[in-house]
């Protein structure tokens, strides 16, 4: 634990670009294979809906806070008002024990118990990654609550 949360440490304290932390950064990241290791506080509280609308059976995946997960409008179409379908809904950590080799990644649970530890859950929400190289993390869309378009392979 003490060795991956160092290491992460460093790349930030050397500015080196060669890491990412929140969702959005994380994901967009490993979408994109850029994360060798990636780094996952034990107790992480994001859920992982897959929502379907039973009227175009377009799906996406939304990576959701237990308060953002009790929003109804996460469950209705924005512009047709459709109530959407969960189809999945699944803790993120046991999602990504179950994927993250298809990310091509190394994986590593840290707890909040050792000083750095805590100072991974505290201040970069307890879910980030050692990058193989730089990716312009800002150029990528944010949107709230983390929503990727497209089918299940996007993820697989």
């Amino acid at each position: 634990e003490k060795k991956f949360i160092t290491s992460f440490l460093d790349e930030i304290a050397q500015d080196t670009g060669k890491y990412c932390f929140g969702i959005n950064d994380t994901m967009n990241a490993l979408k994109n294979g850029a994360v060798s290791t990636l780094i996952v506080w034990e107790n992480l509280e994001i859920k992982r809906l897959q929502i379907k609308n039973p009227h175009t059976d377009a799906d996406h995946v939304l990576l959701v806070t237990p308060e953002e997960a009790k929003k109804a409008s996460l469950y209705r179409d924005e512009e047709t008002g459709v109530e959407l379908d969960v189809v999945d809904s699944v803790p993120f950590v046991e999602w990504i024990v179950d994927n993250y080799k298809n990310f091509g990644t190394k994986l590593a649970f840290v707890t909040d118990r050792s000083q750095e530890g805590n100072q991974f859950c505290k201040g970069f929400g307890g879910l980030g990654g050692l990058m193989r190289y730089c990716l312009e993390l800002e150029s990528f869309e944010q949107a709230e609550p983390t929503k990727f378009d497209g089918s299940e392979e996007d993820f697989m």
